[in-house]
């Protein structure tokens, strides 16, 4: 594991790690999954792309469009 060096007001940092403390985590192990999330939000955004391109050829509506309450409807 790499480790890397952040500057950040010193209040700040005092806060952040008490709510950790309170949450019974470390600063250090928050943001490493808030890391991960945000690296991981690229790949669920082109998972989700290649999904909606994958349906686009396996659902036809015959160029009807739908209103908004009818894409809502369950």
């Amino acid at each position: 594991m790499k480790n890397i060096t952040l500057s950040a007001d010193e209040g700040l940092i005092a806060a952040a790690r008490q709510r950790a403390a309170a949450e019974r985590t470390t600063l250090n192990a928050e943001f490493r999954r808030w890391l991960e999330d945000y690296a991981g939000r690229v790949q669920q955004a082109d998972a989700a792309m290649a999904t909606i391109r994958l349906l686009r050829g396996e659902v036809a509506t015959g160029g009807r469009r739908f209103t908004r309450d009818e894409m809502n409807e369950r």
